[in-house]
């Protein structure tokens, strides 16, 4: 898993949606047609010829090679339904939060000369809005994985381990070597 954070809020949002994604390759060329205003955009953003974008819009190709298969269905999940995407991170980011559900390596560093040493632990926890609007922020300006995995160790920090802020002040918590992250909104 390349960008466990970022591909984790995608997937939140993506849960969101009401309608499922088209499945067909021709079906999935329509849309990103239409999305991108023509067929030579389409061609343009999929790295192939304009004439193979009419040929799948017209049906007389249907099933594309593995790579061209992967661009086209990532293409298409990022553009699909984004009221909606946008609806769901509006009321992440003021109301809601999220759920951030993780198997990782957290280590921590207290007072001066204290430490605990890193140890794999599963943790769910629901992060308050603050932290889930600077998770998208961060995603949508093009944070990096490790930039994001930083502000989810902060925002897992505060809630979990230092209990809103209630405990363990100035406690520093570093988030490695993640197994998975699971994000719901």
């Amino acid at each position: 898993m390349a960008d466990p954070i970022g591909d984790g809020l995608d997937r939140a949002l993506e849960g969101t949606f009401t309608r499922p994604l088209p499945k067909s390759a021709p079906a999935q060329m329509r849309y990103l047609v239409r999305q991108l205003k023509g067929t030579r955009a389409t061609a343009r953003l999929l790295g192939v010829s304009q004439r193979t974008v009419e040929r799948y819009v017209k049906g007389q190709l249907k099933h594309p090679r593995p790579d061209l298969r992967d661009r086209m269905e990532r293409e298409v999940r990022r553009r699909w339904q984004p009221q909606i995407r946008a609806r769901a991170k509006k009321k992440a980011v003021t109301t809601d939060g999220l759920v951030v559900s993780t198997r990782a390596r957290f280590g921590f560093t207290a007072a001066p000369g204290t430490t605990d040493d890193a140890r794999v632990r599963d943790i769910t926890q629901a992060l308050t809005p603050q932290w889930a609007d600077r998770l998208f922020q961060a995603r949508d300006t093009g944070a990096t994985e490790q930039q994001l995995q930083r502000i989810a160790a902060d925002g897992l920090a505060e809630m979990y381990f230092r209990a809103a802020n209630t405990r363990a002040p100035g406690l520093g918590v570093e988030f490695t070597d993640v197994e998975h992250v699971d994000i719901e909104l």
